[in-house]
């Protein structure tokens, strides 16, 4: 391969590793550095300066869209590419520079020294120079060649301050030297013109400068004087032959010998004034002007040169001419389409006053758009109103906050207008719940206009506006009333709201809610707690009960068959399996009335019974925390004398994370206490056998280790049920006390208990309905109320059995 297409492929390299990542990086590198591909080139924050100063520091520095120059204080320039960042060439000048410059396409630089002389350079990097990219520093030495980068071209001045090349011509620029500007063409300079002020660009021929003097003089509010424009000779003599000589030929030659897209457009405008349309086709041609080449084509077919004359002044601005001559001709049709394409609707009016109504109104709707950009919503308001324009008065009366004229709006306005619905979303926004219901009533859609007077606390309009439409959703209307209910943290009305509306489940999530979140847990309102895990609970037997009565009304005790009580006790349990609290709703209850029965006995000092009862609290560490179960189980075990149990207690009391650290030492600090006293051993105790493996176990077991069957427990006293329920006696079923079986089981809560515990009391001592076989299950006024009362406060009334024990019993605070 040659050595251009290695030293591209090495430049593609460094070009992948620089600029590859889409992320834009900021890259360092030494300028004493090789920098060859892939070397060199650092990251902003990975760059280490070195320890050293350069021994050639760089003096200046320029920079193109298509390279970089360096030039540092002996004379040596060094050019890069980019965006690459490739060294291209290294050439040495014969001064020391102090600001150079390059043109528009990276061919030439010019350079001002210390001395304030002006050199140029040929900087090309042409084929042939690429093959020996880099020369050599020393090379100045010896004379340049002139197809290599660095060639001094012919032409020097003295005491020049300031140059700038043209951005659109590279063989133009500017310098200042001394008081003089002057305009080089080439190599060759123009005529000078005085001036002092700092050259700023040059472009399209035309220099503009500034006055820096003055504008430091006064930096905060400068005048515009201090900016000047100065014209090149071409463009001068352009405008002199145009205004001079008729005959367009002579200017044509003159631009097409002195080429420049400025000088064209020149040539254009003024063959475009003498409807030339030959000379101003071929001139918009060559500085490439489409739209020009449009218009041309477009006067040629004109028929009337006022006509031509007309389109041409408008295509310089001449608005006021165009018209005048338009109506000239009597074409006012046209001297308003001319106004219309303008945007002049001020002056449209004028023109068509009296006449077309439709032009008229979208004449004044136009100038109310115009206000409206403004935010002169008054002004806007008057002419959208003379237009009759509805759905721009209903956004320029929403700015304006004219809710009145908003409102006569909505009696104007037809029925089942789109703008009526647009009306209610505004009155709605700015919470006017009658005018929002009015817009939604008239448009038809009563539904949005039920939610907004929901969505706007407006509950008594929302249900009367439910009840005069016949409103089917009315309970989905309670549903958000509750909703509305539980944002001001008003649950047990939102509670006591579910139950009206029927949504039993809603009402039993919302209560075991209450029961978690409520202040100080079981240490201080165990009682408080378990009540509301009951009412949730109950009502969720409720929605049970109602679900197989909904399916299975219409259907007979001989009709149904088993299949379809199946399905129907399916559905039941999907319905509530979507909440924990639901698919389990006597868990809470459960775990918070063995607590308080533990409590109970082990006050009354009956510790065998209270560590029977508390053992079994371990099966709900979902229901109460970790240092309340086994605090009461460590502490009834320790007066039971079963430290083995206790030790146990002790070790998920160490060990549990929930517990804080402080915590967690007093346990180890007692246990240590009480351990170094006593053997962790249990004594004796009795034994009985398991109702499904028939092995012998301790009669304190929550579960059989052998055979894993989890017992079930008496919830009056706690104990574990050994003796087997006897299946199809009716009397149990509906809590009539059974000798033979020695157990009872509850018809509401279908917890079983001893009949030995029960037979003094009426009421369950866990849901506390009556036992007797003669009552009915609980009905609704058995939920009672969450304070004393009849319910389920501690008045229960006489009969309530060990029920009123729970209501205000002490509790053990353990640690």
């Amino acid at each position: 391969r040659s050595s251009v297409s290695k030293h591209s492929d090495r430049a593609g390299e460094l070009a992948g590793m620089i600029g590859g990542n889409k992320r834009r990086t900021e890259m360092m590198f030494h300028i004493d550095e090789s920098f060859a591909p892939g070397t060199g080139v650092h990251d902003k924050e990975g760059f280490v300066p070195p320890s050293a100063p350069a021994q050639d520091p760089i003096a200046c520095i320029t920079a193109t869209e298509h390279c970089f120059l360096v030039a540092r204080e002996s004379g040596l320039v060094q050019r890069y590419s980019l965006p690459h960042l490739s060294i291209e060439a290294r050439f040495a000048i014969r001064c020391r520079p102090q600001v150079i410059a390059a043109n528009c396409d990276s061919t030439r630089m010019s350079v001002i020294d210390i001395n304030g002389m002006l050199t140029l350079y040929d900087v090309e990097v042409r084929s042939a120079a690429r093959s020996s990219m880099i020369i050599d520093h020393e090379a100045d030495k010896q004379a340049q060649q002139p197809d290599q980068p660095g060639t001094q071209l012919d032409f020097e001045r003295k005491d020049v301050w300031n140059m700038r090349w043209a951005s659109d011509n590279p063989d133009l620029f500017a310098i200042m030297e001394k008081t003089r500007m002057y305009i080089i063409r080439g190599l060759q300079p123009e005529e000078p013109v005085l001036s002092n002020a700092y050259i700023c660009s040059f472009k399209d021929l035309q220099i503009q400068s500034v006055l820096i003097d003055e504008v430091i003089q006064n930096p905060e509010s400068p005048r515009k004087e201090v900016l000047l424009d100065f014209e090149t000779k071409s463009l001068r003599d352009t405008r002199d032959i145009l205004t001079k000589v008729s005959n367009l030929k002579d200017a044509f030659n003159y631009v097409d010998a002195n080429p420049h897209p400025r000088l064209w457009r020149l040539l254009a405008e003024a063959a475009l004034d003498m409807l030339d349309f030959t000379v101003a086709e071929k001139a918009f041609v060559r500085f490439e002007d489409y739209q020009g080449i449009q218009l041309v084509k477009r006067l040629r077919i004109l028929d009337d040169k006022v006509k031509q004359k007309a389109e041409v002044a408008a295509y310089f601005q001449r608005f006021d001419e165009a018209e005048a001559l338009y109506r000239e001709i009597d074409r006012k049709d046209l001297a308003i389409d001319l106004r219309v394409r303008l945007g002049d609707w001020f002056r449209v009016i004028q023109l068509a006053h009296g006449g077309n109504e439709d032009l008229l109104q979208q004449a004044w709707s136009s100038i109310g758009d115009y206000y409206a950009d403004r935010g002169k919503w008054n002004n806007a308001a008057q002419y959208y109103a003379k237009a009759q324009n509805n759905s721009a008065l209903v956004d320029t009366y929403y700015f304006l906050e004219d809710y009145h004229n908003l409102e006569k709006l909505i009696d104007i306005l037809p029925e089942g207008s789109p703008l009526l619905s647009d009306i209610g979303n505004k009155f709605s926004l700015v919470g006017l719940c009658e005018q929002a219901v009015k817009a939604f009533t008239r448009f038809g859609d009563v539904k949005t206009a039920v939610d907004t007077c929901v969505m706007l606390n407006q509950w008594d309009l929302a249900v009367d506006l439910a009840q005069q439409q016949n409103f089917q959703q009315i309970e989905g209307l309670l549903a958000k009333y509750a909703q509305h209910l539980l944002d001001k943290n008003k649950k047990i009305e939102a509670v006591q709201l579910y139950r009206k509306a029927n949504r039993h489940t809603e009402a039993a999530k919302l209560l075991s809610q209450l029961a978690k979140e409520m202040p100080g847990g079981a240490q201080k309102n165990p009682d408080r707690i378990k009540k509301l895990y009951l009412l949730a609970a109950l009502e969720v037997e409720k929605f049970k009960t109602k679900t197989l009565d909904v399916q299975m009304t219409g259907a007979t005790a001989g009709t149904l068959t088993t299949a379809q009580t199946v399905q129907s006790l399916i559905t039941a349990d999907q319905n509530v399996a979507s909440d924990k609290a639901l698919e389990s709703p006597w868990r809470g209850c459960e775990g918070y009335h063995l607590y308080l029965v533990a409590q109970r006995q082990l006050y009354e000092g009956h510790y065998e019974q209270a560590m029977k009862t508390a053992l079994r609290l371990a099966d709900y560490e979902d229901i109460l925390d970790t240092q309340t179960i086994f605090s009461i189980i460590a502490l009834t075990t320790y007066y039971n004398k079963f430290f083995m149990q206790c030790s146990k207690a002790f070790i998920k009391l160490e060990a549990s994370t929930d517990i804080s650290e402080e915590m967690r030492k007093k346990f180890a600090d007692l246990a240590l206490r009480i351990f170094t006293r006593n053997r962790p051993d249990d004594p004796p105790s009795r034994m009985d056998s398991c109702p499904k493996c028939k092995q012998q176990i301790p009669d304190w077991s929550v579960a059989c280790p052998h055979c894993n069957y989890r017992l079930p427990f008496c919830v009056a006293s706690g104990r574990s049920i050994f003796s087997k329920e006897r299946t199809g006696n009716p009397a149990e079923e509906v809590g009539v006390l059974s000798n033979a079986s020695g157990v009872v089981k509850c018809r509401c809560c279908r917890h079983r208990m001893y009949t030995s515990e029960v037979r003094k009391i009426r009421n369950c001592p866990l849901c506390h309905s009556k036992l007797a076989p003669d009552t009915p299950g609980p009905s609704s006024s058995s939920m009672g109320g969450l304070g004393p009362g009849p319910g389920l406060g501690p008045g229960m009334g006489p009969g309530m059995g060990p029920g009123d024990l729970y209501g205000g019993g002490g509790h053990h605070r353990f640690g």
